[in-house]
């Protein structure tokens, strides 16, 4: 017996240093086959965005929720687009504070803004529903009410539509504009390293996990295919990106179409984001399960199984903590004795290989945000926060996710937007 327990957390430590090794090596092998097979060649930057054969209008969405400080802004950067033909809907979603008033008065200053007022807060997906039904047009970008769309990102996603009649949806390249803290320093380089990397990477395998739900480009045709955003998911995103991928549409990467995002940087609002963002994956995964062992849903396994594998690796990780906890206190057999958390030689190569990815993920997007390489030397502080709060979000959020009530409807509420 003690045999077997010595064999399963002997596991258990190589599992919990393995995967991140193994991962981290992968997504920099796809991110730089990525690099040269789609965006080397593609000029520098997003300031030259290509010449499409054609410029079929667009609309562009934004549903709106307590967004008094940052919807003008948005909404007259969105003017700005280097685009032939677009539309711009507002959809106040219930809002109490001055949203609605606000969009009222900017119709009156741009004639290409139309403003829909929901009475109630129905969610993010009722609003981004509203927005697409009453829309002209068969090609949509939906952004958020604070952030703000790069004046060629239109173009930059537009190009998959009109060369690729399956493309469904175009996820863009969300730039953090909060960056005066050290959790903000941080996540400039977590969406470079972590969020950009893995999207290149899952480019290449040729399913994506989720569409970025701050900036994404939608067919319609292939909306009204699925039923459009699932209103009782706590992350439309993650969950109309399944939608559509198991429908068999395809969803493409394009690190060009730029958009300058608030994120938190509080511990408290990172806290409430992080466990939003896992409870959502994980309520894709138990939704989505039945139907993925068909042979035909075969290119959904290898994201599926990422995902499902990173939950298992938190687990994982709250094991080894409680045990070295539980060692703290009491004296426990020696197979399930860990002595100590302070990185060995396997820290130190996770440490370095944590710090190449941060490097190679760096140069890519050095092309879209000059200077940006400065970040690098606050990325020290990633595995130490960021690891940390990974595991305990994602171990928050499964039994929200299996506990949660079916059918009840998603609402949101103002988030966390930084220091500016």
């Amino acid at each position: 017996m003690a045999e077997f327990v010595d064999q399963v957390v002997g596991g258990m430590l190589n599992f919990a240093f393995y995967y991140p090794l193994f991962m981290a090596y992968l997504w920099m092998v796809g991110a730089i086959y990525y690099y040269y097979h789609w965006e080397r060649g593609s000029g520098p930057g997003a300031a030259h965005p290509p010449t499409l054969k054609e410029y079929p209008p667009v609309s562009i969405i934004v549903p709106c929720f307590n967004e008094g400080e940052n919807v003008r802004e948005t909404i007259a950067q969105l003017t700005r687009q280097e685009y032939p033909d677009f539309e711009i809907i507002a959809v106040n979603d219930g809002s109490p504070d001055d949203t609605g008033a606000i969009l009222d008065e900017l119709c009156e200053e741009y004639p290409q803004l139309r403003v829909i007022h929901l009475a109630e807060n129905e969610g993010k997906a009722v609003a981004l529903k509203m927005g697409t039904l009453v829309s002209s047009h068969e090609f949509l970008v939906c952004i958020d009410g604070d952030a703000l769309l790069d004046e060629h990102a239109v173009t930059w996603m537009m190009q998959h539509f009109v060369s690729g009649p399956r493309v469904a949806a175009v996820t863009g390249n969300p730039r953090i504009r909060t960056r005066s803290t050290l959790l903000g320093k941080i996540q400039v380089g977590e969406f470079s390293a972590i969020i950009g990397m893995i999207k290149r990477a899952q480019r290449i395998y040729g399913r994506v996990f989720t569409v970025s739900g701050v900036v994404a480009g939608f067919r319609k045709s292939a909306l009204h295919d699925v039923g459009y955003w699932s209103t009782d998911m706590v992350t439309e995103d993650i969950d109309i990106s399944w939608k559509l991928q198991l429908r068999h549409w395809d969803i493409r990467f394009e690190s060009h179409a730029l958009c300058w995002i608030l994120m938190p940087e509080t511990l408290r609002g990172l806290w409430k984001q992080r466990v939003r963002w896992s409870q959502g994956g994980t309520e894709v995964l138990i939704k989505y399960l039945p139907r993925l062992p068909h042979w035909r849903m075969r290119r959904m396994w290898p994201v599926y199984l990422e995902y499902f594998t990173s939950v298992f690796w938190a687990y994982v990780m709250l094991c080894v903590f409680s045990l070295w906890i539980v060692g703290q206190l009491f004296e426990l057999p020696p197979p399930l004795s860990i002595p100590t958390l302070l990185p060995g030689w396997n820290g130190v190569v996770l440490g370095v290989t944590c710090l190449l990815q941060f490097a190679v993920s760096l140069a890519i997007d050095s092309r879209y945000e000059k200077g940006i390489v400065k970040i690098y030397y606050w990325m020290v502080w990633y595995p130490i926060v960021f690891w940390v709060l990974s595991v305990a979000t994602t171990v928050v959020a499964v039994p929200k996710a299996f506990f949660k009530k079916k059918g009840k409807r998603a609402t949101w509420v103002s988030p966390d937007r930084g220091v500016r």
